[in-house]
């Protein structure tokens, strides 16, 4: 046996040694997964004489299925390149490309990203007369998204809705949805997991195949998986069942995404026989940080029991700071980063701000902007969502699968061609009419009546598709690229623009070809085809946090959501108050998972720090342009005494506050701090109304939760207290001086 498996630690090692059948590694953060997955994958090869052919890794993002190949094949060597290691939607889209032709589409699909989605329901909203303002395009994608999630077709969404018009509405817009996509040749993400699972369960030569190829799978992130992955992976697994599922139920943090914290934490119902091993030495934090965090997350019911624990030094306690409001808060954190940047404390890629919204970040990007401090956003706008890029993508696109409707009619009049509105409408027409794609509608043009004038423009425009079409074969993604570039002479107008907005796009677009030049060479590398196919595929799977370079000496802004997986040396957690972190949906939910789910995301972020936390917040914060006054977070209150470090900053910039604070010793003055009230009454004062406008029984309107009915009024002395049934969230109790309820 090799010696590289005692440099594991036993439990590590257990879960290295347990080969067969199925097993749920229960990994706490910073516990060593990864380490823990290549091991395991080389000790299946080395010691059980496992074919590398027969092992599937499968993990969430490209950043993540990256690192996990560059291990495996340092640690395994020789065949590591059969073992495929990727993730759900890369390995779905390869085995849809060799097969999804038995489900009626063409195996050169385009996959559409969010923008596409957005765009193809548009349309559909327009030629089924939806009323946009009842029914948002966004909250229709989600709706349809969350579906898929659960393997509900249009169908059965049909059935469930049980009489419910409005249901009924959105089932036939995702029946739409699907037919538009399947005439386009298209897939959404959803759709990649699903029609594979479709195809599994249609044709049984299928499964059978990938089950004989992939005796030994193993999956990342399991707390991470929907219904649709589950059944992905258990269709996979049903034959030899040795599946390893590797997850920390208390880093369950995307319901919102579709996520079933239910497939960790009932993997012993569907696999009644699975071993349980817990990881819980973590290698990444001190002992102080890892204190707070099995602290808070305590306070969760819906878990398995696990307790971090690590032999790394103590460290510093937890800092905590409440200021005034948001901008001292920015103007504080971006302070200390600029301080220990100039004192040799670190460089600005060992910082990291996490905030639990996106808007949260405009400050942070602002003051950093004064201190003249590098930063980058994750979560921005995404390079290839950029216009320039979309219409060059478009038309490899067009070359590749000329049934993408979208992508022809983005690029018809790019550059322009003189191609009218009232044309393309009568083109898209006679499509529909002879169920063609809009493409093949093009190249009949002839045949459309009152096409006109334009039927040269037309011919024009397919004669130039043909020519790039018939270029492709012979041509590298790259030389394709260029050659469009050159015939549609798209840089040549950026050049004659000759402005800053216009050079900025021509470099990203230099940024581009460099992409088509790296993809081909990191395919010669594998010794793998570098397909046009290909190319527009990987495009399609990136995400975000796959643009963070770990080179670049940068702070990073980003939400908790997208720091899962990274560490930093010293995290800030900006925000920790009430009504913000965690969410005011989430504290007023009926649903107390909602904000075990929140808990659960700031046990992550707790858990990015490697060697300093610390957590702000602010007695007043401006929300859409009004002021609000939170409480400390509960969170930060729930985090013993003793692990948490006051400052004095904040107490001497605030003569008021440090005024109100008795004794002298640091527990006295945390235990005020944390107790004391958001804001003090000078600030801040409610004014009492002479009386209401509506009394018991009345019918009255709120700004977030709509309609309801007036059920009781107490006066107080500083205000009335109404309790009011609403019709979507039930009973709350609010003063009317906060509610503003307008009588309807």
């Amino acid at each position: 046996m090799r010696d590289i498996y005692n440099t594991l630690n036993s439990r590590q090692q257990e879960a290295v040694f347990h080969t067969e059948g199925p097993l749920l590694i229960l990994a706490g953060a910073g516990s060593g997964k990864t380490r823990v997955l290549t091991h395991r994958i080389a000790y299946l090869i080395d010691e059980k004489g496992v074919n590398p052919w027969n092992i599937l890794a499968i993990t969430f993002t490209n950043k993540a299925a990256s690192e996990m190949r560059e291990r495996v094949d340092k640690i395994v060597g020789f065949g590591s390149e059969s073992i495929w290691v990727s993730t759900f939607h890369s390995t779905c889209v390869r085995i849809l490309r060799r097969h999804i032709d038995r489900l009626g589409y063409d195996n050169s699909f385009t996959i559409y990203d969010t923008d596409d989605q957005k765009t193809l329901m548009k349309d559909i909203c327009r030629r089924l007369n939806v009323d946009t303002k009842i029914y948002k395009e966004r909250s229709l994608l989600a709706q349809i998204s969350h579906a898929k999630d659960e393997l509900i077709t249009p169908d059965e969404m049909e059935m469930n809705a049980a009489g419910d018009y409005n249901k009924k509405k959105v089932a036939a817009i995702y029946r739409e949805y699907q037919t538009s996509l399947r005439k386009n040749n298209a897939l959404d993400f959803d759709d990649l997991i699903v029609k594979t699972v479709e195809l599994f369960q249609n044709c049984g030569d299928v499964l059978e195949n990938y089950q004989e190829r992939f005796k030994y799978i193993m999956v990342d992130e399991y707390q991470d998986t929907n219904t649709a992955q589950f059944k992905f992976v258990s269709l996979l697994a049903s034959k030899y069942e040795n599946l390893c599922v590797v997850g920390d139920d208390d880093q369950s943090i995307y319901k919102f995404r579709g996520a079933n914290i239910g497939n960790i934490l009932g993997f012993e119902h569907v696999f009644p026989d699975a071993a349980v091993i817990r990881l819980e030495q973590n290698y990444r934090s001190t002992q102080n940080i890892l204190r707070a965090a099995n602290e808070v997350i305590a306070h969760n019911t819906a878990r398995k029991p696990k307790t971090l624990w690590t032999e790394n030094q103590e460290g510093e306690k937890i800092h905590f700071r409440q200021f005034m409001n948001g901008y001292e808060e920015a103007e504080y954190v971006v302070g200390e980063i600029a301080g220990a940047r100039r004192e040799g404390k670190g460089m600005y890629k060992d910082f990291a701000v996490l905030y639990r919204t996106n808007a949260q970040s405009r400050l942070f990007e602002e003051k950093c902007l004064l201190a003249n401090i590098p930063y980058k956003i994750v979560g921005g706008v995404n390079f290839y969502a950029r216009k320039e890029i979309k219409d060059l993508l478009c038309y490899l696109k067009t070359i590749d699968n000329a049934k993408d409707d979208l992508a022809v009619r983005r690029i018809i009049n790019v550059p322009k061609r003189g191609i009218g509105a009232t044309t393309l409408s009568r083109v898209q027409d006679y499509a529909d009419q002879m169920d063609i794609s809009f493409y093949d509608a093009l190249r009949v043009a002839e045949e459309i009546p009152s096409i006109g004038r334009s039927l040269s423009k037309i011919d024009g425009f397919v004669t130039f598709i043909q020519g790039l079409k018939s270029k492709a074969e012979a041509y590298t993604v790259r030389e394709l690229l260029e050659e469009i570039i050159r015939l549609t002479g798209y840089v040549t107008e950026l050049e004659a623009e000759d402005t800053e907005e216009s050079r900025a796009r021509i470099e990203n677009i230099d940024e581009l070809i460099s992409k088509t030049e790296a993809y081909q060479e990191a395919g010669e590398e594998r010794g793998e085809p570098a397909t046009l196919s290909g190319f527009l595929e990987e495009i399609a799977l990136i995400a975000d946090i796959d643009s963070v370079d770990p080179d670049q000496d940068y702070v990073l802004l980003m939400t908790l959501h997208s720091a899962k997986g990274l560490e930093f040396p010293n995290v800030f957690l900006v925000g920790m108050e009430d009504g913000i972190f965690p969410s005011y949906m989430s504290i007023m939910s009926d649903d107390c998972s909602d904000l075990e789910e929140e808990r659960r995301l700031c046990y992550v972020g707790i858990t990015r720090a490697m060697k300093e936390l610390t957590m702000t917040s602010a007695r007043q914060r401006m929300i859409r342009g009004d002021v609000q006054y939170n409480k400390v977070s509960r969170f930060v209150r729930e985090v013993p005494r003793e692990l948490v470090d006051l400052g004095y900053k904040v107490e001497e910039k605030k003569p008021k506050i440090s005024e109100s604070l008795t004794g002298d010793s640091s527990l006295s003055k945390m235990r005020q701090v944390f107790a004391a009230k958001p804001f003090q009454a000078t600030q801040f004062k409610v004014t009492k109304a002479d009386s209401l406008d509506y009394q018991i029984g009345d019918t009255v309107r709120h700004v977030k939760f709509g309609v309801g009915v007036v059920k009781n009024i107490v006066e107080g002395g500083r205000d009335y207290e109404v309790t009011v049934d609403f019709d979507k969230v039930g009973v709350k109790k609010m003063f009317a001086g906060f509610a503003k309820l307008k009588k309807i």
